[in-house]
């Protein structure tokens, strides 16, 4: 098992004062699994406890990877940990809205301290596991993470957004960066 706390604090300045690793070049051999676990509310727990310092989740986050095999791993240039994701690894906590309409830029942050704004190269997309189900919506951060839109942000988003026909078809959505990102269709039933 790696050990959790090397100095964390030191580390995390480190790597907020640089861009992120190259997580995706590096290739080292799986040592096994580790017992972190990411809860789908942003939560991050080692061996059942929550990790209260944010420096240190923020550093995890910065090497977390998801793989072609859709498992989770926290990858060092020389060592590979598979963790637990219940749904998504981040959690879209703030929204910051500018313009209107095509216009508009609708910028994300998330629990770890991402800034993201929603455009082609960070899409956003409502998943509807169950037909008229709950909505569960997503932002796309780096490689293959995304953020889960908490609640609030969600119903935030919403407020912001208009009808369109697409194809025939009554789609309610958002804009961000001359992009239309699609909530769901309108029912026409009454």
């Amino acid at each position: 098992m790696p050990h959790l706390d090397p100095d964390p604090d030191t580390l995390a300045a480190q790597l907020n004062s640089r861009s992120l690793p190259s997580v995706d070049r590096w290739n080292p051999p799986l040592l096994g699994d580790m017992d972190l676990r990411i809860a789908r509310d942003g939560v991050w727990r080692h061996e059942g406890i929550q990790i209260q310092r944010e420096n240190l989740v923020r550093l995890f986050a910065s090497i977390l990877r998801r793989d072609e095999d859709g498992q989770y791993y926290l990858v060092t240039p020389v060592e590979k940990w598979r963790i637990r994701v219940d749904d998504a690894p981040f959690l879209a906590i703030r929204l910051d809205a500018s313009g209107t309409g095509a216009h508009q830029r609708l910028t994300f942050t998330t629990n770890v301290g991402d800034v993201v704004t929603a455009g082609p190269d960070h899409p956003l997309n409502v998943e509807y596991r169950v037909s008229g189900g709950e909505p569960a919506p997503y932002l796309h951060i780096r490689g293959r993470l995304r953020a889960l839109l908490s609640r609030a942000v969600f119903v935030e988003l919403a407020e912001l957004g208009e009808e369109q026909f697409i194809a025939g078809d009554r789609i309610y959505g958002v804009w961000s960066q001359g992009q239309f990102f699609s909530l769901g269709r309108l029912n026409d039933e009454t």
